[in-house]
């Protein structure tokens, strides 16, 4: 199984990508977005989405839209062919995907909107926490994606405020940079000797005559 980053050679999958995701849609009962096979070549054709395949067959895919001048990145399309299910390949491309997005747009906010309750496990565990929605872009173009979902009035009965779709907000790990034992323990030295001189000085007997 590879799990890569797509590019223009892999634009034969795109319908059955979107054939994936349709289907997935009508089985769960849930609002998806639909995505035309034209919208995800631009995807893969930019370098912004991963794909999973077995030899050439089509395993999974997610890609990322990027949203009010790259302060926003979000991680959608998610979808694992049946054939390829409960094996957690979905974990693996979604850790995929967020390395992708970290890596090409460090300073941006990452996030996603799911009704899925195991897409929102795996994003929990990657770091990811449930937001409201004010905590998400803004721009208009992000929520227009959302017109060709069945749950889009609700949207809009609240002023994008709420639906049925959780909003999850990835929260950026800042790394530590290892402690350097040896500079740590000179400093230490120093403290100390400092501290003895100090002690010694003040101890010591003063002569009055």
């Amino acid at each position: 199984m590879k799990i890569i980053m797509a590019n223009a050679s892999h634009f034969k999958y795109a319908p059955i990508i979107c054939e994936t995701i349709a289907a997935s849609a009508l089985v769960r009962g849930t609002g998806i977005a639909k995505r035309s096979p034209e919208y995800i070549q631009r995807k893969l054709q930019n370098g912004n989405a991963i794909i999973a395949l077995d030899g050439e067959i089509f395993a999974g895919f997610c890609y990322i839209e990027v949203w009010g001048h790259e302060k926003f990145v979000a991680n959608s399309g998610l979808i694992v062919h049946p054939d390829y299910r409960n094996q957690g390949l979905a974990k693996k491309i979604k850790k995929a995907v967020l390395a992708l997005s970290l890596e090409k747009f460090p300073q941006a906010k990452i996030f996603g909107i799911t009704t899925g309750l195991a897409v929102m496990k795996i994003n929990y565990e990657l770091g990811y926490k449930p937001v409201t929605f004010s905590e998400l872009t803004t721009d208009p173009e992000f929520w227009k994606g959302c017109q060709t979902c069945k749950n889009f009035d609700v949207l809009t009965r609240t002023d994008q405020k709420m639906c049925l779709c959780t909003g999850m907000l990835y929260e950026h790990k800042i790394k530590k940079k290892p402690l350097n034992t040896k500079a740590f323990q000179r400093l230490k030295s120093i403290k100390e000797q400092l501290f003895l001189k100090k002690n010694n000085t003040s101890s010591a007997p003063t002569d009055k005559n």
